[in-house]
């Protein structure tokens, strides 16, 4: 199965898509996506787990989920008690402007959630009814659609991620991924960010993690939903879309660096991935 890209119209002159309250089951839950545009989940109710990049948290009732732009994520939710939640999606240009002669950006938590690899947000009673109150207008503002919805759902939006970066600075709420997977697994999910430009297929993890071959397999699929050449291509493409709009390397260069045995088969599995050239994909 390979990730699911998720579409969203980059060219919008308003890039925010919520699903609200949506229930999931293992049945009509997304296979692992991957999309440019940043998402915050909120738990209602139900329990399930979820792979964010390297890591894995158990989500409960009341739980934030943070999601950086152009990581691999998927939810497995719980088959006895299905989560109930809202997802919103929104691109990083529509929150960015002036700091106001400030240090504060309404992006850091995303940053923060990525450098250190913590993705989960526990909350409060009072952060509950806050959050679900922001929730709420949100929402309505898009059923009603009355002039000025579009602003209205920015300034939600923005108080949303205010009160996040607000609640992420009580060092102890921000809480480290759940320790669901064995050591060698979390530790091989780490190499292979680590060591892209090298061989990175089934036989060389297996044997560097100390496990059957079929083993590896079969838990690396369970746990996060890709077997092992999607996720490695997938990660590759990551590290290329980085790479391509952060430096003014060579497309060859890049291809050689993120580990593809060819420019044609690296500008091959780019397109298939994003929907463009990776030169289309530079220019944008």
């Amino acid at each position: 199965m390979n990730p699911y890209r998720k579409q969203f119209d980059a060219s919008t002159a308003f890039p925010f898509e919520y699903v609200y309250r949506d229930s999931k089951s293992a049945q009509n839950e997304l296979p692992d996506h991957l999309h440019d545009w940043h998402e915050i989940v909120y738990i209602y109710s139900g329990r399930g787990t979820f792979f964010i990049d390297q890591t894995f948290a158990l989500a409960e009732p009341g739980d934030l989920l943070l999601i950086p732009g152009n990581t691999i994520h998927r939810s497995f939710p719980d088959p006895a008690d299905p989560k109930l939640s809202t997802a919103l999606f929104f691109s990083g240009t529509l929150v960015h402007g002036s700091t106001l002669g400030d240090t504060f950006s309404y992006m850091r938590c995303f940053e923060l959630a990525q450098r250190q690899r913590r993705y989960k947000l526990p909350t409060t009673m009072t952060e509950r009814e806050q959050i679900e109150a922001l929730i709420e207008s949100i929402h309505s503002e898009h059923i009603d659609k009355v002039q000025g919805y579009r602003h209205a759902s920015l300034i939600r939006l923005q108080q949303l991620l205010l009160l996040i970066n607000r609640m992420m600075g009580r060092a102890e709420q921000f809480q480290a991924a759940t320790s669901i997977a064995p050591r060698w697994m979390t530790n091989i999910l780490a190499y292979i960010d680590e060591n892209l430009e090298e061989q990175l297929g089934l036989a060389q993890l297996a044997a560097r993690a100390a496990v059957t071959p079929s083993h590896f397999s079969r838990l690396f699929k369970k746990l996060t939903g890709l077997n092992v050449t999607e996720y490695v291509t997938t990660k590759r493409i990551i590290r290329a879309k980085e790479l391509l709009a952060r430096t003014d390397a060579q497309i060859a260069e890049i291809a050689q660096q993120c580990g593809f045995e060819s420019l044609p088969h690296f500008h091959r599995m780019f397109k298939k991935m994003t929907g463009l050239t990776p030169a289309r994909y530079k220019k944008h």
